[in-house]
């Protein structure tokens, strides 16, 4: 959804190898961050699947993905092997850009209170503003809506 556009928080976490990713050094080029609550979880692998399955799509377009948990590199790892992901996951273990972003936010569940990432896109242009935002993302038909979003711009 289009968005008032706003300065992308810093993003500068290690993926599921442990290299760093600094998002400004993609720039001039779009990137799209997801921002997903837990590795190998039906959502959330649907979620990843869903990009990797477009992965094509977005490249051709100048465009990177990057999914965001607070899972270790190690889940990371794994997760991309077990479900044969090619997004790169970085890891936000210390949640400090899951705040920067407002995406750790009160949940609930069966009544329990807890603290966890609400699944939400940002896409960030080639500038570093954000300028469309999808926050309590469904995941189905998510990755379509954003592919014909970045389409446009």
């Amino acid at each position: 959804m289009a968005i008032t556009p706003y300065p992308a928080p810093d993003v500068i976490l290690p993926n599921e190898t442990g290299d760093i990713i600094d998002i400004k050094d993609f720039r001039p080029n779009m990137v799209v961050l997801f921002f997903y609550p837990r590795d190998n979880t039906s959502g959330c692998t649907r979620e990843a699947k869903d990009f990797t399955e477009n992965t094509e799509l977005f490249n051709n377009l100048n465009i990177n993905v990057f999914g965001i948990s607070k899972d270790s590199i190690t889940s990371h790892e794994k997760f991309i092997k077990k479900q044969n992901l090619t997004i790169p996951l970085l890891s936000d273990e210390a949640g400090s850009v899951c705040e920067d972003f407002g995406v750790w936010k009160e949940k609930s569940m069966y009544g329990k209170i807890y603290m966890g990432i609400e699944r939400s896109t940002f896409i960030i242009d080639g500038s570093g503003s954000v300028t469309h935002e999808w926050r309590k993302v469904k995941v189905a038909n998510h990755v379509a809506e954003v592919l014909e979003t970045v389409k446009k711009l």
